[in-house]
């Protein structure tokens, strides 16, 4: 004897479907992770921290993580992807402005001399920066940026760079959001590069976001309200200038801080050491050669991580390694 009519019955299946994926997700909040201490690390510490009653218990306004971008949140080689950015704007917009041929920058550019660019404290790059960044509205800068991130394509992955997002970290973004943290990022990156697309490859709105930026300059041109870019009063939100970053725009001390270099090494002492709430560190070490990239000590570009990864044992941060504790290292769809 049936209980329901078909129709009922599937109706009623659907939804139960539905709750045990749900319940799954709920029991797995890190499905892209292997089982493992790096695992357990961050599901343990947000347990602890919201546990109603504890000792160790984080109200929620103080629920702040924070995390580099380049090689933390997407990948950064065969060069950062704003490098690469730029790159392609001064090739787009050279026709436009022939006399850029005559400038030593471009041309070690337009060679492929990277070690041109980055000597003398990355002059060379800061000046491609100056072409390609300055001297334009936000409003033009942002379009460019979004017309570069439709079109252009990783060399190595052949999928969209804001696709070269890694899987795994957006299921930490999802995880703490879900427990109430605050996700921004803190990155040496440029602030306004950003801001064009972490709303919509991670979740984390642009007010969430902290760069290396410049002044921008207000007037009014034909009556219209516009901010023109510059490189004036550069603020580089690298090392340390993370921690002074931090306490600029967020104004409280973070409890978790997620990087992978000695760049965030800074950031990582300021969220973990002295700190008197729990505190949580952690450092993506580039172990896989074939999925990603692998370096740490001679990296091919920026990246380098020799002295963060020494200390941290005695500072207890976690150390994942991307090759043994990531099961996927991308999301599935280019």
């Amino acid at each position: 004897m049936k209980l329901f009519p078909r129709k009922i019955s599937s109706f009623l299946v659907c939804p139960l479907a539905l709750l045990a994926i749900i319940t799954a997700n709920a029991q797995d909040p890190l499905p892209s992770w292997k089982d493992g201490a790096a695992k357990s690390s961050i599901t343990s510490f947000v347990k602890k921290i919201t546990k109603d009653g504890s000792t160790d218990f984080v109200p929620i306004s103080e629920r702040i993580a924070v995390f580099d971008n380049d090689g933390c949140l997407w990948s950064e080689n065969p060069l950062p992807f704003q490098v690469i950015f730029a790159a392609d704007e001064i090739k787009r917009l050279l026709p436009e402005n022939p006399e850029w041929k005559e400038n030593a920058s471009v041309q070690a550019l337009l060679k492929g001399d990277t070690a041109a660019l980055l000597g003398d404290h990355h002059k060379g790059l800061l000046e491609i920066i100056a072409l390609t960044h300055a001297g334009i509205t936000t409003d033009e800068f942002d379009t460019r940026v979004k017309n570069w991130l439709t079109t252009a394509k990783h060399p190595k992955f052949g999928r969209a760079y804001s696709k070269c997002i890694y899987q795994p970290m957006l299921e930490v973004l999802s995880y703490l959001r879900a427990n109430d943290f605050q996700t921004w990022i803190v990155s040496g990156g440029g602030q306004d590069f950003m801001r064009v697309f972490a709303e919509e490859a991670y979740g984390i709105p642009p007010e969430q976001v902290i760069g290396s930026h410049g002044v921008a300059k207000f007037e009014l041109k034909d009556g219209k309200p516009t901010l023109t870019k510059t490189l004036d009063t550069v603020f580089i939100d690298d090392k340390e200038g993370k921690p002074v970053g931090i306490n600029q725009f967020i104004g409280r001390r973070p409890i978790a801080a997620f990087g992978n270099s000695d760049g965030d090494k800074a950031m990582l002492e300021y969220t973990t050491i002295a700190n008197p709430k729990p505190s949580f560190g952690l450092i993506v070490h580039h172990t896989d050669g074939e999925r990603e990239y692998a370096y740490d000590a001679k990296p091919k570009s920026s990246g380098k991580l020799v002295k963060a990864l020494e200390d941290a044992p005695k500072n207890g941060w976690t150390v994942v390694d991307m090759k043994e504790d990531w099961i996927n290292v991308f999301p599935s769809a280019k």
